[in-house]
C-alpha cells in the first residue's frame, strides 16, 4: 500500500538523519535543519509504530481464527484492533499533513489600538497581558520590543517577542481584529461600547531565511523616551531602521544599549520581511483559496470578547466559550480556543486533499 511505503520511508529517513548527526560530518545550519527534521519525525514515529503493530495484530488474529481453540479470543482481538485502526489512521493523516516551515519558530506579535479611543488602548493592554500570562504558563520567554503607552496604562501600540519551541504554531491564529464589548471605566451612563484592536503575528526569521543588504537600509539613532519618564536616558540609544525596498520602518528603544536595540530592531525587520515573503508565496500557491480559520489579515474580524455575557466568540469556527476571565488571564480557556482553531485548520486541509 502507498501509505505503508510512505510510513516505512519515514522510519528510514529518521534512521538516516540520526546516523548523519552522529557522524560528525555535518555542522552549523545543516545540523540545525537536520535536528529540527528529526524532532518532527520523532513525534510521528510512535504513531507509525502503533499503525504497524495494529496491522500485524490484525494479520495474526485472522490467522489465529483458523484454530478452533483460539477462535473466540482471536475474534475479540480482531474486533478491538479493527475498532482502533480508523483512529490511528486519522491521527496519522493529520500528523502527515504538510507543515508550515515556520511552525517551530518563536513569534513576534504586534498589538495596535483601533476604533474606540482610550477604551481600545486599554483593551490592547488587556490582550498584551493575556498573551504575556499565556506565554509564561507555557514556559516561554517574552520580551517587549517597542511600546507606546497611554496615561491610563493602555497601549496605542506594543510589539513584543515570544521565545520558545513551537510558539508560532500556536499563536499564528491570533492574527486579526479582536473586538471587545463592555462598559468603559470612563462611561458614566453605563452604556456598552464596542472597540477593536488589531493583532499581527509573525514567525521570527532566522538569518538563513532572510538576507538584508546594507545598501537597502538606513539606521538612525536617537534619544530614548517613554511614558512617565520610563526608559528615558541621556544617550542616543534608540534605533530606527528603514528598509528602502519595502518602506518598512522598525523602531526599538526598550533595551539599555544602542547595540541591543539595533539587534532587536534587525530581528523584527527580518521577521517582517520573512512574513511578507511568506504571504506572497502563499498567495501564489493558494490563489483564490481562503482558509476557514482566516487569512491572518489584521483587517479581518476574528474574535469578540463580550463582558456583560462573560463570553468569547471566535467567528471563524463559530465557537463560543463562557470563560472570558479565564481566557483573558491566558488560562486553559485560551488553549481550548487555540486547539479548536488548530483542529479546524487540520480538518480543512484534510478535506482539501480528498
Amino acid at each position: 500500500m502507498v501509505i505503508d511505503q510512505k510510513l516505512l520511508d519515514i522510519k528510514r529517513r529518521a534512521d538516516d538523519i540520526q546516523t548523519a548527526m552522529n557522524s560528525g560530518d555535518v555542522s552549523g545550519d545543516e545540523l540545525t535543519k537536520l535536528a529540527r527534521e528529526y524532532s518532527r519525525l520523532n513525534e510521528i514515529l510512535p504513531l507509525v509504530n502503533e499503525y504497524f503493530q495494529i496491522k500485524q495484530g490484525i494479520t495474526d488474529a485472522i490467522e489465529m481464527q483458523h484454530d478452533a481453540e483460539l477462535r473466540e479470543i482471536a475474534t475479540e482481538q480482531l474486533e478491538d484492533l479493527k475498532h482502533r485502526m480508523p483512529d490511528v489512521e486519522k491521527r496519522l493523516q493529520i500528523a502527515l499533513l504538510p507543515r508550515d516551515d515556520a511552525d517551530d519558530n518563536s513569534a513576534i506579535m504586534e498589538i495596535r489600538a483601533g476604533v474606540g479611543g482610550e477604551e481600545s488602548a486599554l483593551f490592547a493592554g488587556d490582550l498584551f497581558n493575556q498573551y504575556k500570562s499565556y506565554a509564561l504558563r507555557h514556559g516561554w520567554k517574552i520580551e517587549v520590543v517597542e511600546e507606546n503607552a497611554t496615561s491610563l496604562h493602555g497601549y496605542k501600540e506594543i510589539i513584543f517577542k515570544i521565545d520558545g519551541d513551537g510558539v508560532y504554531a500556536r499563536m499564528k491564529f491570533e492574527s486579526g481584529i479582536h473586538r471587545v464589548q463592555r462598559v468603559p471605566e470612563t462611561e458614566a451612563g453605563g452604556r456598552i461600547h464596542t472597540s477593536a484592536v488589531s493583532v499581527a503575528v509573525m514567525p521570527e526569521a532566522q538569518d538563513i531565511d532572510v538576507q538584508i543588504e546594507e545598501k537597502d537600509i538606513r539606521i538612525d539613532v536617537f534619544r530614548a523616551s517613554g511614558a512617565g519618564g520610563q526608559h528615558v536616558n541621556k544617550t542616543d540609544s534608540a534605533v530606527r531602521i528603514t528598509h528602502f525596498p519595502t518602506g518598512i520602518v522598525v523602531t526599538c528603544q526598550n533595551e539599555r544599549s544602542q547595540i541591543q536595540n539595533k539587534a532587536t530592531a534587525m530581528a523584527v525587520l527580518r521577521s517582517k520581511l520573512y512574513e511578507k515573503q511568506r504571504n506572497e508565496q502563499d498567495a501564489a500557491r493558494t490563489n483564490s483559496r481562503r482558509s476557514m480559520v482566516g487569512s491572518g489579515d489584521r483587517s479581518e474580524k476574528i474574535r469578540t470578547y463580550n463582558f456583560p455575557e462573560q463570553r468569547v466568540t471566535d467567528h471563524r469556527i463559530k465557537l463560543t466559550l463562557y470563560k472570558l476571565d479565564d481566557i483573558l488571564a491566558g488560562g486553559p480557556g485560551l488553549d481550548e480556543m487555540i486547539d479548536a482553531l488548530i483542529s479546524a485548520d487540520q480538518l480543512e486541509r484534510l478535506s482539501a486533499m480528498e
